[in-house]
């Protein structure tokens, strides 16, 4: 029998984070198997976000009549390259701490999390991201959308944080 839970993170996990997920399944008798669902990054989104950080004076009037040397095709290659880099260094981390894990690059987050649930039949589903304030608050966020679809519990866990600095005053938030 497998306990199967089902990881979705944001990056890389940290040596840490790999270790405190799996201090959360120690008592668990059965065999615990981890899913990892690590997003790609979608190619058209990277683009407009370095495009809306370049200095408006000089780049607008180019790129507003359409001069870009822009290819969305190798800009996506790079970013499943990284995120492939990103899932094989968590994978390895979680099985070097001696769990069993396989993984998955997904293009919707939460769809893709709830899909692995039932194909697992998880028990449970990890989200680890760094602190995304403004979503949180209105609910937009990984953990708030998956908890209304998965139908197992969900905890959020922010990324290269202990449990204590995630407790407490300033809950989930490094003091920088």
């Amino acid at each position: 029998m497998t306990y199967d839970v089902v990881l979705l993170i944001e990056q890389a996990l940290s040596a840490s984070d790999a270790s405190r997920v799996r201090s959360l399944h120690e008592g668990i008798e059965d065999a615990v198997v981890y899913h990892v669902l690590l997003p790609v990054e979608d190619a058209a989104t990277r683009v407009e976000s370095a495009i809306a950080a370049l200095p408006t004076t000089e780049y607008m009037g180019t790129l507003a009549m359409g001069h870009t040397n822009i290819d969305l095709d190798i800009v996506e290659k790079e970013a499943r390259q990284r995120a492939s880099q990103q899932l094989d260094a968590t994978l390895a981390l979680l099985r070097d701490s001696g769990a069993t894990a396989d993984g998955n690059l997904v293009e919707e987050p939460v769809e893709a999390l709830v899909d692995k649930v039932k194909q697992v039949d998880g028990r449970e589903a990890i989200i680890l991201t760094s602190p995304h304030v403004v979503a949180e608050f209105f609910h937009v966020d990984w953990t708030a959308r998956a908890r209304h679809k998965v139908g197992v519990p969900v905890l959020h866990l922010l990324e290269h944080e202990t449990f204590d600095e995630q407790a407490g005053e300033g809950e989930g938030i490094n003091g920088f």
